[in-house]
């Protein structure tokens, strides 16, 4: 018996790459810096103001869904009828912690959605509460 013949195949040259585009120069000569699409195009914020928030501030939707602009901020609105974390609203939309610290400033400014503070656990319970619990035990 023969082996089958088979031929080998050569693999085909890419195409040259495309020509770039021209450089488009200021008035003062210097060309213009190509930078990508910025994160706050999404939240439609040129200055870039955030609240103060922290990746466990809890956020939560005022009323329920209105019209947005934006489908970002829809989003968020569907998703905070019950109260969820800067960072899940980041991973639920898969977008970066900063980029959504502006989109909820920006809710937050249109008083859309409320704010929270995370629940604080304290490590030690209070002592006058064990004093209660003691003197209540003491009467049984």
């Amino acid at each position: 018996m023969t082996p089958p013949r088979r031929k080998r195949r050569e693999p085909k040259p890419l195409p040259p790459p495309p020509p770039s585009p021209p450089r488009s120069e200021t008035a003062d000569g210097e060309a213009e810096p190509k930078n990508p699409e910025r994160l706050y195009a999404v939240a439609g914020s040129e200055d870039g103001a955030r609240a103060e928030l922290d990746l466990v501030t809890l956020i939560v939707a005022r009323d329920a869904l209105q019209t947005a602009a934006v489908p970002e901020q829809a989003a968020v609105l569907r998703l905070c009828t019950n109260p969820l974390s800067v960072a899940e609203l980041s991973a639920y939309l898969n977008l970066p912690f900063s980029a959504m610290t502006v989109l909820i400033t920006e809710l937050i400014t249109a008083e859309l959605v409320q704010v929270r503070a995370p629940v604080v656990r304290r490590a030690v319970p209070d002592r006058s509460l064990l004093e209660a619990v003691m003197h209540g035990l003491q009467r049984l």
